[in-house]
């Protein structure tokens, strides 16, 4: 771990429970018999599953990472044949809603990193109520009220990132209202509004440094927005930018396992920290291959796919962090606490930092 980072990491994690919006009662059945299936349990009804034959993922993670995670799936279960949609999490709703709006039912399994955009659609009954046995394995902070309609199968983290050949450590910002400098006029990167992480850094970092006219402000350093950490970074690696801001953690760890100039900083004022959600949708096609896969996934044989290929933190205590990566209770994280409104500032999000940052 390089030294810029290991300074701002090792302090405890502060944990908040996120209370769920008030829905209709949607509790999930607890299934008292669990099979053992190719290492993890499973209430699935296996036989149908590969008689569906199919499973459909909407996801906005990288495609190497879903495609490895699919593969590693389908090695065990060859009958079932996967394939995926991917897309920013803001733009992946936008198109869930559409197709199911127009009666149209092709997702078998959500992934979404945008809490406030989950809870919308638990609110619109969205998520087929499934307790799958992995559960008890995971922290009620990381669970829906009522448990088994959404899980978090994995933490994620932003913070900032540079190339050490463009930029020396004592440059780089060491809190967040350090990123409002004149130094990073037109050479700093953001993520879109279409991303789940950069709304959660909008909230966490604007409350605590003044709100959201610290990032109008910030806004006059004409940041480049982004859908992909993959672009951030490689503009970082080429010298198109000196700083990366809600630079993602895993996103790092890929890159410094590829032995990419890259140094990460963790604000000494903490990471805001978020979900990347997963549940099963109501009237998937599918809805027994996509229990199977939750549970698979859930698991630690899926936990560990996903951290040794999309380098994502696993909720779980049993699994290991992502290679080169700080376990979750050395890390000084933020995460944002649910409410109602929140939906409403996302709208007001996706407003003010399109028309501030646009997308470059």
């Amino acid at each position: 771990m390089r030294k810029c980072l290991t300074a701002g990491l090792m302090v405890m994690a502060t944990m908040v429970v996120a209370p769920s919006f008030a829905q209709e009662d949607a509790r999930a059945t607890t299934c008292s018999n669990p099979v053992e299936m190719k290492g993890f349990t499973t209430c699935a009804d296996v036989a149908k599953a590969e008689a569906e034959g199919a499973l459909v993922l909407y996801s906005p993670a990288p495609e190497p990472g879903t495609v490895k995670i699919l593969e590693e799936f389908n090695k065990l279960f060859p009958n079932i044949k996967t394939s995926y949609v991917r897309l920013q999490t803001g733009a992946l709703y936008a198109r869930l809603m559409a197709e199911r709006q127009a009666g149209s039912y092709l997702a078998d399994v959500l992934h979404m990193s945008d809490q406030t955009l989950v809870h919308d659609f638990q609110n619109k009954n969205g998520f087929a109520p499934y307790a799958s046995p992995q559960l008890s394995h995971y922290g009620a902070e990381y669970k829906s009220q009522p448990e088994g309609l959404w899980t978090w199968g994995a933490v994620i983290m932003a913070g900032f990132a540079y190339n050490p050949a463009f930029l020396k450590a004592e440059e780089a910002p060491k809190t967040w209202a350090e990123i409002d400098n004149p130094r990073w006029d037109g050479a700093v990167s953001v993520k879109s509004s279409n991303s789940g992480l950069q709304f959660l850094t909008w909230e966490l970092v604007g409350r605590a440094n003044g709100g959201d006219a610290f990032w109008e402000k910030f806004s006059e350093l004409k940041p480049k927005a982004f859908d992909s950490y993959v672009q951030q970074y490689d503009r970082i690696v080429n010298g198109d930018d000196k700083l990366a801001v809600t630079a993602q953690y895993s996103g790092y760890l890929l890159y410094h396992k590829k032995g990419a100039p890259m140094e990460f900083v963790a604000p000494s004022d903490g990471l805001p920290a978020g979900p990347e959600i997963w549940g099963v949708t109501k009237e998937a096609p599918h809805p027994e291959a996509a229990r199977l896969f939750l549970d698979w996934f859930l698991s630690p044989l899926g936990q560990k796919v996903q951290a040794e290929n999309i380098f994502l933190h696993s909720p779980r205590t049993d699994v290991d962090p992502p290679p080169g990566g700080a376990p979750i209770a050395e890390l000084k994280l933020m995460f944002l606490k649910e409410s109602p409104e929140l939906l409403a500032r996302r709208k007001e999000f996706v407003r003010m930092w399109s028309a501030m940052s646009g997308l470059r």
